[in-house]
């Protein structure tokens, strides 16, 4: 197949009641590259609108007229796209627009030769993939009543590990101790409510968000440890390995991190022994597919354990399952769970979770399509 087109597109989705910071964060960037043949890759990646121009006005013209009929050659494209992000310090927006690029070129491979990605890079090492519920997003009371609320929903929908990120908002020094203590106890109270709410069969997950510094990271960590939570999960950003490194060894729970680290080069400090359990790439920007699978290996090499990181819809979710699918050291998936209800009609199939886990697939490609007319239905107009 010869590629004749690549685009990019912003999708800026409707949801009724909604915080507006969830069009930011929520859905990134679309990605299509088409074919000679007919046939079409599908992908996403990060970057919003900024990547969007990465990728239509830069990438694309990498990538039109090249051949695409082997896993060979999507090595080769993705090795001339990483080197043109050399300006950028192969980081950022365009490793993010990169790999939205990388899973819509693992798709279109795919899908020419009716096989699914999984066995393109490699097999798989599983038959489902066991997921995490992250209630955050759904959880639009943020007093602990609420998070213990959406942890009971959680347990009754039979996830076994529910994760939240009850300092959001977490003010500036500049507020106050007096303010800054508020805050800190309500984060705490509402993990402490949630682990009332779901009892000892539910592990429970904190994401920190990069908060804290040092002393109040550890503070936090042991006044948490009647939650027993399953992990603590970046209270600084995971790019500062040294400190991660002291805060992991003066804590009782294991640590994961790295949801916006880039490319193996990225994740390496982080792989280092000592530093964290457990990391967490995402397709969507951490290089995409194969760079995915080279980072868990490094891991493996190390005894970390790999638990993608994914914050977004059924497309993102169905890519991170290809990469889940081989992983020697795999965790767990995140699963952006119970923010919409139309969630799961979004693709064609519908995304089919049973009991917090997630059948892997053998159709082509990456298994999906859009269902545009749901698309249609909840987005503004957006034309490739």
């Amino acid at each position: 197949m010869k590629i004749t087109d690549v685009r990019a597109a912003y999708p800026k989705w409707k949801f009724a009641g909604a915080p507006g910071r969830w069009q930011r964060h929520f859905w990134q960037i679309v990605v299509r590259v088409d074919t000679d043949k007919g046939v079409v890759g599908l992908g996403y990646g990060g970057g919003g609108k900024p990547g969007v121009e990465v990728v239509n006005s830069h990438l694309r013209e990498l990538l039109v007229g090249r051949t695409i009929g082997s896993v060979a050659d999507i090595r080769s494209a993705w090795d001339d796209l990483y080197a043109a992000s050399i300006p950028y310090g192969r980081k950022g927006l365009a490793v993010m627009a990169l790999s939205g690029v990388d899973l819509a070129l693992w798709d279109l491979l795919g899908k020419a030769l009716a096989v699914p990605v999984h066995a393109l890079m490699g097999g798989t090492l599983r038959t489902e993939v066991a997921l995490y519920a992250n209630i955050n997003r759904m959880t639009l009371d943020r007093s602990p009543d609420g998070f213990a609320r959406s942890a009971r929903r959680v347990s009754d929908a039979g996830f076994a590990t529910v994760k939240a990120a009850p300092f959001d908002g977490f003010p500036a020094r500049s507020a106050g101790i007096a303010t800054v203590q508020r805050a800190t106890d309500r984060g705490i109270d509402c993990l402490l409510a949630m682990r009332a709410a779901v009892g000892d069969e539910v592990a429970i997950r904190v994401d920190c968000h990069s908060h804290f510094d040092f002393a109040r990271a550890v503070d936090v960590a042991w006044r948490l440890k009647p939650a027993e939570l399953d992990w603590y999960e970046e209270p600084v950003a995971p790019s500062d390995a040294i400190t991660t490194a002291r805060i992991n060894a003066s804590i009782p729970q294991r640590m994961a991190g790295g949801e916006r680290l880039f490319g193996v080069v990225g994740f390496a400090p982080l792989c280092r022994r000592g530093v964290v359990e457990v990391i967490m790439p995402d397709v969507m920007h951490c290089g995409g597919l194969l760079e995915g699978r080279h980072i868990a290996a490094l891991a493996a090499s190390v005894g970390i354990s790999v638990s993608p990181h994914n914050a977004c819809g059924p497309v993102a979710t169905a890519a991170a399952v290809q990469l889940a699918a081989g992983i020697e050291k795999f965790d767990s998936l995140e699963l952006q769970w119970g923010e919409v209800d139309w969630r799961s009609q979004l693709t064609t199939p519908a995304e089919q979770i049973y009991r917090g886990r997630l059948s892997k697939h053998d159709r082509p490609g990456l298994g999906i399509e859009l269902n545009q007319q749901v698309v249609a239905e909840h987005r503004v107009p957006l034309y490739f």
